[in-house]
């Protein structure tokens, strides 16, 4: 029996609870035991349905050196709120180390880790660090940038990567395991046909943040209606948070959060586009949605691919991928999906619009993507991959 400590600073059903809840419940059929320090609300709820044991906590201390959301400018206020969750966060370790022992920690992103060193500290067991999202580089980033890889270079004991993308984000020197997001793969991979309808259906998934380029998608969409093709947007998701009250107000002020929804649905009313445009809110059932479009649109400003372009993917899904550079192993270019340079609107309506024209195109390119996703993307095989990690990470063998 192997006992692992998470962390997961997230309170957000999103990509990193989805991946976590999918390769544990993958997990405990190999005696892995589990608790997990969570932010109570949605995701403590989801890691909950799996087995884990969840150790609530307000909030967990993260400091955010990613390319899309490192501190600058008034960003560097948000560090007040993490300061703040510090106290919680040390009460959160104490009450973990008493309900221990545990193995090693699994800290379940790069932003949680300073807490991950000093749970390492406190506990004494070996840390594991999963970065999930693409890295500021030394050159790019600062001296605190720097400052954090020699942590992760001195201090953690196995650093995984969900990707090859992210993985270059990282110093080549540092020694990294790249284990792919498990997930649930149907037991009858859904066989779609092509799509000889008048409608070409696009969607979008996950939780509405205007980094996932949902803003640039919607003018997209605009476009595509004045130029007359017949498309249907698809948007499943909520607001990342509430913004109620002066919290609320001051952090939409300050340009730290967005009502996402809000301003989507204004754009949508205001621009005629509400018979084209369908908002679903949050789906439990997300391969029921899959089934409904032809396409996944995940036009970021992350320069990665999100979990739903993998989800898609296993449901025999192409996607469009707003991605410079892309790694075989998440999309390849003209064969699963269709890659354009950054979020503008014109280039996702070219996009959008070379799918809709050629259905043929894109049937054969959601079946090579299945295809593909099948191989890399089973939760079993990610479970596997990482029970021997742990099993080496528990042995002592640092960096192995």
């Amino acid at each position: 029996m192997i006992k692992v400590l998470y962390l997961h600073p997230f309170g957000v059903n999103g990509g990193a609870t989805k991946s976590l809840s999918e390769v544990f419940a993958a997990m405990q059929k190999c005696e892995i035991e589990g608790a997990v320090i969570a932010p109570a609300g949605v995701a403590s709820t989801s890691l909950t349905s799996v087995g884990l044991r969840v150790l609530p906590v307000k909030g967990l201390a993260q400091w955010d050196d990613t390319r899309f959301g490192h501190y600058r400018g008034f960003r560097w206020l948000i560090l007040l709120r993490e300061l703040a969750y510090w106290p919680s966060s040390v009460v959160a370790l104490r009450k973990a180390a008493r309900q221990g022992p545990f193995d090693l920690i699994h800290c379940n992103e790069i932003t949680a880790l300073l807490v991950g060193l000093l749970a390492k500290r406190m506990l004494s067991i070996p840390l594991l660090v999963h970065v999930r999202s693409l890295q500021r580089d030394a050159c790019e980033g600062s001296k605190v940038t720097a400052w954090l890889q020699g942590l992760l270079r001195r201090h953690a004991d196995a650093i995984v990567a969900i990707d090859e993308s992210v993985r270059r984000t990282l110093p080549t020197d540092l020694p990294v395991h790249i284990i792919h997001n498990g997930m649930r793969v149907p037991l009858k991979p859904y066989h779609r046909s092509i799509n000889n309808s008048e409608l070409f259906r696009v969607g979008i998934i996950g939780v509405l943040h205007r980094s996932k380029g949902i803003y640039e998608l919607l003018a997209a969409v605009k476009l595509l209606h004045t130029r007359g093709v017949p498309i249907k947007l698809i948007i499943a998701g909520v607001n990342g948070r509430s913004l109620k009250g002066i919290s609320g107000w001051l952090l939409k002020k300050l340009d730290f959060a967005q009502d996402v929804h809000a301003d989507l649905k204004n754009y949508v009313s205001s621009n005629g586009l509400s018979h084209i445009v369908e908002f679903v809110g949050f789906v439990r059932d997300v391969d029921s949605l899959y089934h409904r479009i032809d396409a996944v649109c995940f036009p970021s400003h992350l320069d990665a691919p999100g979990r739903p372009v993998f989800e898609a993917a296993l449901n025999g899904l192409p996607s469009i991928v707003a991605m410079k550079n892309p790694t075989n192993d998440v999309i390849i270019q003209g064969v699963t999906g269709i890659c354009i340079d950054k979020p503008d609107p014109k280039l996702i309506a070219n996009a959008i619009q070379d799918l809709s024209s050629n259905r043929k195109m894109a049937y054969e390119m959601g079946l090579k993507a299945q295809e593909i996703a099948l191989s890399k993307f089973d939760s079993q095989i990610s479970a596997e991959k990482m029970i021997e990690l742990y099993k080496k990470v528990k042995l002592g063998n640092r960096f192995q």
